[in-house]
This record gives structure tokens, sequence and C-alpha cells, in this order.
């Protein structure tokens, strides 16, 4: 983690004096490289403070906080744009160094001691894990429908339907603002079904969300689609979160998280390719099409490996009532 909010600060001030295409193109492959670093360490880390019950909660708190903090930052980074963009890129660059230096200073170490060592085996127990293997694979394969919507649907309404982007900007907004507000209780009204079921209920409003923009032609049309996709986000990302980290032996929690982060990555990826394949060669309403295909595919993978028993689960023991909530998984020192 700091070595993640070490690394992406200084890219970031690197950036004051960048002047060519190459030279953002290697910092921002820089900060790709590190920035995953910082997420994989504290959804471990969360998984260490919490224990099971109450993990599903624990992600929806984060993730209302950094929506909070996406919904908030680009209104104070255009104000510092606007006057200068060195002091858009010194915020940045002070505002995640002294984060970076709290981390260093004040944070605890949550892995606990005899566990690290166990944790040098590298990722080959990871890779055995077949269960959770096919788990990632699906969920990948799902996730291509939201990325595909994130990434083309502002050139898709602006180039089909002439929505200009000062307008497209209020339906991401709506996004932001819906884990915001909507992000707890979501996750506790869904708390009574299994993980995966859970899991494969938010994939399958996903793939309606990204499914519906096919048949929209105005703004609203498209925020509704948004609105339908965001709840599908609230659904599976904490609980997907919470599965990941309960499936994972405690020592390799952060090799199992970052498989879980590559997933995202791999879709990301894959989304862009796929997408502009079906526009080009089918037609652009295809992408919507395609989307929805992948979501429903993902999803009955995901029902279909509900119904298997998880071999060798790493089960752990629940607190006592008379030992709080938070003593089975607060190592000695945690804060």
């Amino acid at each position: 983690m700091n070595l993640s909010l070490t690394v992406n600060p200084l890219a970031y001030l690197l950036m004051r004096g960048a002047e060519s295409y190459p030279e953002f193109a290697a910092l921002m492959i820089l900060t790709g490289l590190f920035s995953p670093l910082y997420q994989v360490g504290a959804d471990a880390m969360l998984a260490d403070l919490i224990p099971s019950e109450q993990r599903a909660d624990a992600y929806a708190i984060t993730r209302v906080v950094n929506n909070a903090a996406f919904a908030i930052g680009p209104a104070i980074g255009g104000f510092m744009a606007a006057r200068s963009y060195d002091l858009a890129f010194l915020g940045t660059f002070s505002g995640l160094m002294s984060y970076s230096l709290m981390l260093f200073f004040l944070g605890r170490e949550t892995l606990r001691q005899g566990l690290a060592a166990d944790s040098d085996a590298g990722y080959t127990q990871v890779l055995r894990d077949g269960h959770y293997l096919l788990f990632i694979a699906l969920l990948s394969l799902g996730l291509i429908a939201p990325s595909l919507l994130w990434i083309l649907l502002s050139v898709y309404v602006k180039t089909h339907f002439g929505i200009p982007e000062n307008l497209y900007g209020w339906i991401p907004t709506t996004n932001a603002l819906m884990c915001v507000f909507l992000q707890y209780s979501v996750t506790r009204w869904t708390r009574c079904l299994p993980d995966l079921n859970a899991i494969a209920l938010g994939m399958l409003v996903y793939a309606l969300g990204v499914g519906s923009v096919a048949w929209m032609r105005s703004f609203w049309g498209f925020w509704l689609s948004m609105v339908i996709m965001t709840f599908g986000e609230l659904i599976l990302v904490p609980r997907a979160s919470k599965y990941v980290a309960d499936l994972a032996p405690e020592a390799l929690r952060g090799r199992y998280m970052s498989l879980y982060w590559l997933g995202w990555g791999l879709a990301r990826t894959a989304a862009p390719l796929i997408g502009g394949a079906l526009h080009d060669f089918i037609s652009p309403q295809a992408i919507w099409h395609g989307g929805f295909l992948l979501g429903l595919i993902s999803t009955a993978g995901l029902l279909g490996l509900a119904h298997f028993p998880v071999p060798g689960k790493h089960e752990e023991p629940l607190p006592s009532k008379s030992a709080g909530a938070f003593s089975r998984s607060r190592p000695p020192g945690a804060p």
C-alpha cells in the first residue's frame, strides 16, 4: 500500500513537466502498474480486521467513502486546473504523499505474525484452486458488460444521438451519487442471500442495465440504463469482495485479491475490443446486445457454481458472544 501511495504521487508530479504523448503514456503505465497494489492491500487488510459476517457491510462502507471522493474530486480538480494545471498536479501529489506518510508512521500490519512465511509460497496454491479460478473467469466474463457501458456509452450517445459531454456528465454523476446514498442500504437488503446468489443477482441486473441501452433514444433513457446498471453494481461489488476474502486462506488474502482485481482489469481490456468489433461488423446497438448476452452467460455460470460445494473452504470460527464483534480477526496491535 505504501509503495503504491509513494510511486503514484511521484508520477503525477512528473506529469507537470510532460509535454508529449509518449511521456504521458509512460507515466500512465507507471500509475497503472502501481495503483492496484493499494486496492489489493486495502481489501486484504479489511478482511484481516473484520469478521466474515460483517465484511459485506464493511466493503459497502468503503465504497461509499470512495465514491464520495470520486464525486467531489473532479470539482476540486476542475477548480485547481482552472487556475493552473501545475496546481492540480501538486494538489494530487500532496494528498497522496500525505496519506502515504500517515500510513507508514501510523498504520499497523494486520497479517498475523507466523502467517507471513506461509504467504511466501507465491501463487501456486491460488492457481490450484479450481473453484476460485472458475469464479474469476465467470466474473470477468460478466464484467465486460458494465465495462462496455463505462468505456463506450459517452461516444455512443454523442455520435448517434447528439448528446453533448456537459449533459452526459450527469449520467456518471448519478452513478456516484447512488453509490454514496444507496450502497449501504442495498447491501443490507440483500444480506439474506448467499454470497454467490447475490453476486449472480447483481450480474443479472448489470446485464439488464447494459442491454437496455440498445432500446434508448434520449438522455433520460440512457440515464435510466445507468440507474439500472448501478443497482447491479451496488449488489455485486461488496458481496464479491466478501466472497473472495472468505474463500482465501488468511495468509494468501492478498494474492486472492490480486487475482480478483486482475479479473476486473481483463474485463476492461476486453470490453473496447469486443464493443468495437460488434459496432463495426454488426451494428451500434449490437454493443449492448452483446453485453447483455455475456452478462446472462456469467449469471447462469455463477448460479451453477453456487450449487457446488467449495472444496477445502477455509471456514473461520464465529466469535463468542463475550469476545466482542472484532476479537476473532483482529491481530495483536492492530488499529
